[in-house]
């Protein structure tokens, strides 16, 4: 762990306290986390909290930590309801891009069936007018069906 605190050096003064910044190496919380919880500083705490929050393997030590220290637990609260935000967010997410999907492939559908129809017209010989009526193709994409 390092701890740095600011000094304005235009002015020459401490700012006393009001800005710190603590550094941990949560690569190296092997012996850390292996002490009891109340052994631990907050700041150790809360870096054995990051480092292991996600991984099974110390969850026994996440919930001693979480039971000892009110502020890491409401932070932990605060955790899980952004993960359900966007879990839920993600679920939208999908739902949209199926309802997306699903008009992509109608609309697909829609256009291959007025060209089969069309197709079948200009077989049977119908004229290019009627066939635009029916279909509500342009004449060009139906002369493109007659040639292809």
């Amino acid at each position: 762990m390092h701890s740095f605190g600011y000094y304005d050096p235009v002015r020459s003064i401490s700012l006393n306290g009001r800005s710190h910044i603590i550094t941990l190496e949560l690569s190296k919380l092997d012996e850390v986390v292996e002490k009891p919880a109340s052994d631990m500083s907050v700041q150790e705490q809360w870096a054995v909290y990051f480092r292991y929050l996600t991984g099974n393997s110390k969850r026994c030590k996440i919930n001693e930590i979480l039971r000892q220290e009110e502020g890491i637990a409401m932070a932990s609260e605060v955790l899980i309801t952004i993960s359900k935000d966007e879990i839920e967010r993600a679920r939208l997410e999908s739902e949209l891009k199926y309802e997306l999907d699903t008009q992509s492939k109608l609309a697909y559908a829609k256009q291959e069936g007025r060209e089969e129809v069309a197709r079948n017209a200009l077989s049977k010989g119908i004229p290019l007018d009627l066939i635009q009526d029916i279909t509500g193709l342009d004449a060009e994409t139906i002369r493109e069906l007659a040639d292809g």
